[in-house]
């Protein structure tokens, strides 16, 4: 089956994200979300990130035009009638995830393909929900979307080769490079970075370096772009803790046990860049170090 119309559940940092390479890949694109307030937030943002790629002449004021004109915005589920292929990028909880391709297992036709940008949620458990446990995977996309290159391809237990294939080939129209990953918790990259973060939390409470130091040294020591926890805030300190929740769950290894002080953060809902504050302070418009973090 070719596919033309791609639907994105979610339009979050990483759905609008994904929302944007679809688009800008030539697909048809359905922008979903249970409020249209979250799909005009999104669109807005993918619409204000071309807008930069038209000042610095990477692409031209018609191409912008041409690729916002593949999105449509929708709040109805049933709009998933008109898809051929379906990517979840919801919030990272199993039962929102489940309820989401439960739904959409009665609407669209039963060639769909269904995707989960799930970051650490074992694939299988999602496809059981299904009556089309062939046709689901993982495709873990990276943040930002429109700059990292990565897409974890995670095949579920029952999922076909031909799903994918057709994910890969999806993934390598966006202009994306994937890996083929076993469908354990957390997978390949998150859990591999999460047992470096869970390290990094160590040295801030033990005292080694300050949190602010601890982002330079990462970034100036390992030329990482951004560091632990000013990558943290911008991805949002509840995705984090949700990783961490689910690697712990599933390894039982005491270093995947989310931090005390993460778990804080996200209770008191400093969830980062969104909300103001989390690891630094951002109500002024500019990252300031905070001075009420109580470590």
């Amino acid at each position: 089956m070719e596919i033309k119309t791609v639907m994105v559940i979610g339009s979050g940092l990483m759905g609008a994200g994904i929302a944007q390479v679809a688009a800008q890949a030539g697909y048809n694109v359905i922008m979903n979300d249970v409020q249209m307030e979250l799909i005009d937030k999104g669109y807005n943002t993918i619409a204000k990130l071309l807008e930069g790629r038209v000042r610095k002449e990477k692409i031209s004021s018609a191409e912008r035009d041409t690729i916002l004109g593949r999105i449509l915005k929708s709040v109805e589920p049933e709009a998933a009638a008109d898809a051929d292929f379906i990517i979840e990028a919801a919030f990272e909880n199993l039962d929102i995830k489940k309820s989401i391709f439960q739904k959409q297992d009665n609407i669209c036709h039963e060639e769909v393909i269904f995707a989960s940008n799930t970051s650490s949620i074992p694939i299988t458990t999602l496809a059981a929900a299904t009556k089309r446990p062939d046709r689901v995977i993982g495709m873990h996309f990276f943040s930002p979307v429109p700059v990292m290159r990565l897409v974890e391809v995670i095949p579920a237990l029952k999922t076909s080769e031909r799903t994918v294939k057709t994910t890969e080939d999806i993934a390598a129209k966006m202009g994306k490079e994937t890996v083929r990953v076993k469908d354990v918790p957390g997978f390949l990259v998150n859990r591999a970075n999460a047992a470096f973060r869970a390290e990094c939390f160590k040295c801030l409470l033990e005292g080694v370096a300050s949190l602010e130091d601890i982002d330079k040294a990462i970034k100036l020591g390992l030329n990482h772009p951004m560091g632990p926890f000013e990558l943290a805030d911008f991805v949002g300190t509840e995705i984090g803790y949700n990783v961490f929740k689910t690697l712990y769950e599933g390894y039982k290894d005491p270093k995947f046990a989310p931090p005390l002080i993460l778990e804080k953060l996200v209770v008191s809902g400093d969830l980062g860049r969104k909300t103001g504050k989390g690891w630094y302070d951002y109500t002024s418009g500019e990252k300031k170090p905070r001075t009420d973090l109580k470590i």
